[in-house]
């Protein structure tokens, strides 16, 4: 049983319940047929009854349109609830009638959590109020009309009752169920994160449809890699290099999501982010967070070198770093069987250009890039480079530092000076 169908009971339970009905009622005209005189109309009311017991099986019938079917059942609850108040209305109100009616009427609405609980407690105070005002006649039940009826309810409340508890157990196991099935989702997941882009991981995880697709937008674009990786990788023996590349990795990688980076590939040592996609802060403060990354990781890299050399290694790695800023493709591309979240375009192409042309331990960044972060990063102009792949040549700049670091450093002087 699903939790829709606790909270909307299952059309047997609410046949049970009107059968339980119908048999008290039955009891009761019974019981008084003789004090009424064998009035012949109770012949009539008495099939009519369990009629009213068999439309139930309409209420599900898949021979009736949906919509039929849902006011049918809406319908036949508000009678459910009508009848039980005639009836104790018919019984002029007996305490033992009415509580037992009254018991199984309850726990039918409150113990299944019954949506639609207020129309039945509507059709039993306007059942209860026009058998009051209307009906031409009361009967007073005897004892063992009572018995029987109360013997009844019991009975219904009890089934009632029992299939709660069965309905709660089977919540509690599927409770359970679900908490473990989420506990291995999540455990899935993480180690899925670390080879999705989080662009991909967060389509899948909202139930997007991942498929091929690229959109323009304005990037910027940082590639790095370290200065004399090959000769080193001669060097060590696999495991030290797996260790250092690890150590490396995973520090620049703890950088760049700092600052806002989407890390689209890491190749050997090579690394490559961008910024803008898929969250931006503005053009301008994309790139200012890209050199703000970059120069964390050059200092980064220079306690990294500090730390290769106290192991041993007589010529630690630099780091160089080149960055670009312009309108890239960017999006899934690939097949529907295979898809890969990166960019292309002429602005890619060129931060991998000036990644290589850079010196160990610069951050080369080009003139499109530089009118975004001037206001902000003192850089040094380099003049113009031949670059492989363009034609004319490239104006690129060098990055110094942040001019509140620069302030921060020379006011720093002053007061040692003074």
């Amino acid at each position: 049983m699903t939790w829709k169908a606790f909270i909307y009971p299952s059309p047997k339970l609410q046949e049970l319940y009107r059968l339980a009905l119908c048999i008290s009622g039955v009891t009761i005209l019974l019981g008084a047929w003789r004090d009424i005189g064998y009035h012949s109309g109770l012949l009539a009311i008495l099939p009519a009854l369990f009629l009213y017991q068999f439309g139930s099986y309409f209420a599900v019938s898949t021979a009736l349109a949906l919509g039929h079917r849902q006011r049918l059942s809406l319908l036949m609850e508000f009678s459910d609830g009508l009848i039980a108040g005639l009836l104790i209305a018919l019984v002029d109100f007996d305490p033992a009638v009415t509580m037992a009616l009254g018991a199984a009427f309850l726990i039918t609405i409150v113990g299944a959590m019954k949506a639609t609980a207020p129309l039945d407690l509507i059709g039993l105070f306007l059942g209860a109020s026009v058998g009051y005002w209307l009906l031409p006649i009361s009967i007073a039940p005897s004892a063992s009309v009572q018995l029987l009826v109360f013997g009844i309810s019991f009975a219904y409340c009890l089934l009632n009752t029992n299939m709660a508890r069965h309905t709660h157990f089977l919540l509690a196991e599927q409770h359970e169920s679900v908490l473990r099935q989420n506990d291995w989702l999540t455990l899935r997941t993480f180690h899925l994160s670390k080879y999705l882009s989080p662009a991909l991981r967060k389509a899948i995880l909202t139930g997007k449809d991942v498929k091929a697709g690229t959109q323009e937008k304005t990037l910027t674009v940082f590639f790095s890699d370290m200065e004399g990786f090959t000769r080193l990788a001669e060097e060590l023996d696999p495991e030290q290099l797996t260790s250092l590349l690890n150590t490396y990795l995973t520090e620049m990688s703890e950088i760049a999501f700092r600052f806002g980076g989407t890390i689209d590939k890491v190749i050997g040592d090579s690394i490559m982010v961008f910024f803008g996609d898929p969250e931006s802060r503005g053009v301008r403060s994309d790139a200012v967070s890209c050199v703000s990354m970059a120069l964390a990781m050059k200092h980064a890299m220079t306690e990294l070198q500090a730390r290769w050399r106290a192991e041993g290694i007589a010529h630690p790695l630099g780091l160089r770093m080149g960055i670009n800023s312009g309108v890239c493709k960017v999006g899934n591309f690939g097949t529907e069987n295979r898809l890969d979240y990166t960019l292309l375009g002429r602005t890619v192409n060129l931060a991998s250009r000036l990644e290589c042309s850079a010196q160990s331990n610069e951050i080369l960044v080009s003139k499109d890039t530089y009118d975004l972060i001037k206001g902000t990063v003192h850089c040094q102009d380099k003049g113009k480079i031949v670059v492989k792949g363009f034609a004319n040549p490239i104006s690129v700049f060098s990055v110094t530092d942040l001019h509140k670091n620069i302030a921060s450093k020379k006011a720093t002087e002053q007061k040692a000076l003074a």
